[in-house]
């Protein structure tokens, strides 16, 4: 996740409460999906960018997740993701990410 990408998290999660905030991954392999997860949960593991050390402790699920599917009109799925849910391994991006979103965060 780029340091843009990580800054903009933040201030969202600042201005809307870490609990109204839910993030939506896109990336297109389970390394990067989990990397992508636990920096917006649990902190930049690169310490590298605005989350290094900072849980936000955010919701976090790929787009190809069905919970996900289910609440975007179908028009959409298919004229934004549908390609991408065509050639990507759904089940190992959304294992990954839920591996993530299920670890406790550090009191």
């Amino acid at each position: 996740m780029d340091l843009q990408s990580q800054e903009a998290i933040l201030r969202l999660a600042e201005t809307h409460g870490k609990d109204n905030v839910v993030v939506i991954l896109g990336a297109p392999d389970p390394e990067a999906a989990e990397i992508s997860a636990e920096t917006v949960r649990l902190g930049d593991p690169a310490y590298a960018g605005a989350l290094a050390g900072v849980q936000l402790g955010l919701d976090v699920y790929h787009v190809l997740d069905e919970d996900i599917r289910n609440d975007v009109p179908p028009e959409v799925w298919d004229d934004q993701i549908g390609v991408m849910a065509d050639i990507l391994e759904a089940d190992e991006l959304n294992q990954a990410v839920a591996k993530i979103r299920s670890q406790a965060l550090d009191a």
